[in-house]
């Protein structure tokens, strides 16, 4: 009879710690439906596309030779990468430590002794035994640890892809940006050229009769202001050269560029599915590893209501027993089963339990919610890249038609139809639709490269 409710207490424990041995699912409750919003509308979100840009190479993004020359040395140099791939490498062998787990423990543990008794002849003893302790792995114990470690080793690897990731669009937005500074201090001198053309101009016609002192003043005054605008820009030319610098790990230098015209970028850009941000954003597969490793921790908190069974085992050569000599060299062996089983412990188990669930639940509610967050800087990046394109076609509007009514000024001037002032005022609507112009270009590239970040691009 004790037999009989001995196993059945077994039984209803084995079936009640089912849980414990179920690997993590990825909750059904989680969605990424509607996370893309469309750029084109208020309410809708975006229809899915077949193809993903995020799983584009970076290569076919960013397709400047000198470019990825730059992104080549980052990621071998950058320091982040490097402390990123040793946690990596510090997580597998955590990993390999917990999958030794299920095997014996083996211990060598040699012992000799002399003694002697009344003052009679030395008697000497020695052991030489091999002891070996091996715990059973009733209830998922050492196997929720197994799994909690290898989701730490997933984690690593994609906290890598992040860092990745982030190393490549950070070097490609920097990258650009010099390129829009050169040609902002391009224009900006071009700009500085001509108004100092304007106040020798202004002064030779305040000679003449045919400007005030005033009018001269202003134009000097003028121009002050865009050369101390060019020493501006030339400062942020400086200081993004050594940022690229800093991200390359090498002191701050001169960086080989291309220019913003020989830049060539996608037209087309492809969001995909939405649940392929599951699968490729880092950051969204590290909140799922955190949750994963909140539900190993909650399996391991209820293995711990359960037995533990501890085989041990003594086996080797002794010549002494006691301080007689007994049975010289003979070999020995002894092995010992122990169970033990948590009774009472001040609730701490419970405590545990609690906390434990308390955590995945976060973990889940955070996993939901970095996904929204990946949605929408998905659809930041869209309607940027829209709005980029739909202002970079008017500027480009815009400087066609400024150059028309430069030339115009120009004939008009040499007929004698036009003043000069006409013709500077038309000069400097034409540089500064120029400079919106490379502000959009600038944009749109950026709006590219947050895209490619957003959906997880740069993986290897």
């Amino acid at each position: 009879m004790k037999k009989q409710i001995i196993g059945m207490m077994c039984l209803a424990a084995m079936m009640s710690s089912c849980h414990i041995y179920k690997a993590y699912d990825r909750p059904e409750t989680i969605d990424a439906s509607g996370v893309y919003r469309d750029p084109a509308s208020a309410t809708d979100t975006l229809a899915a596309d077949t193809a993903n840009m995020g799983n584009l190479p970076w290569k076919e993004i960013f397709r400047d030779a000198k470019l990825q020359a730059l992104i080549e040395e980052g990621l071998a140099n950058n320091v982040d990468m490097q402390a990123a791939a040793l946690r990596v490498q510090e997580a597998k062998v955590m990993l390999t430590a917990a999958k030794l787990s299920y095997l014996p423990s083996i211990n060598l543990a040699p012992q000799g002794s002399t003694t002697s008794m009344g003052g009679g002849n030395y008697v000497k003893a020695y052991q030489l035994p091999v002891s070996a302790s091996w715990e059973i792995d009733l209830f998922g114990k050492i196997l929720n640890t197994k799994r909690g470690q290898k989701v730490a080793y997933e984690q690593s690897q994609y906290a890598e892809q992040a860092v990745r990731s982030q190393i490549i669009c950070g070097i490609a937005n920097v990258y650009y940006s010099l390129l829009m500074l050169d040609r902002q201090v391009e224009i900006t001198t071009e700009t500085a050229a001509i108004y100092k053309e304007n106040v020798r101009v202004m002064e030779a016609m305040k000679i003449a009769g045919m400007t005030t002192e005033a009018a001269v003043a202003q134009m000097r005054a003028a121009s002050h202001q865009v050369e101390a605008s060019l020493m501006d820009l030339k400062r942020q030319v400086r200081e993004t050269e050594n940022s690229l610098a800093v991200l390359l790990a090498k002191a701050p230098q001169t960086i080989e560029r291309s220019t913003l015209d020989e830049q060539v970028m996608p037209e087309e850009l492809a969001a995909g599915v939405p649940m392929q941000l599951l699968e490729n954003r880092p950051d969204v597969k590290m909140a799922e590893m955190t949750l994963a490793a909140a539900y190993y921790t909650t399996n391991s908190a209820r293995a711990a209501f359960y037995p533990g069974l501890n085989i041990t085992g003594l086996a080797g050569w002794t010549n002494g027993s006691g301080i007689t000599v007994a049975n010289p060299g003979e070999f020995m062996l002894q092995a010992l089963a122990s169970l033990a089983q948590p009774i009472f412990n001040n609730g701490k188990l419970i405590a545990n339990l609690k906390v434990s669930k308390a955590e995945e639940k976060i973990a889940q509610m955070n996993y939901q919610q970095t996904i929204l967050e990946a949605g929408k800087e998905v659809s930041d990046a869209l309607f940027l890249y829209d709005t980029a394109d739909k202002k970079l076609s008017e500027h480009q509007a815009q400087v066609s038609e400024m150059q028309k009514a430069v030339e115009m000024n120009n004939d008009l001037f040499q007929a004698g139809k036009a003043t000069y002032l006409e013709i500077i005022t038309a000069q400097q609507s034409l540089l500064s639709a120029q400079l919106n112009e490379v502000s959009d270009t600038f944009q749109r590239m950026q709006a590219v490269i947050n895209l490619y970040s957003a959906l997880g691009g740069g993986r290897e």
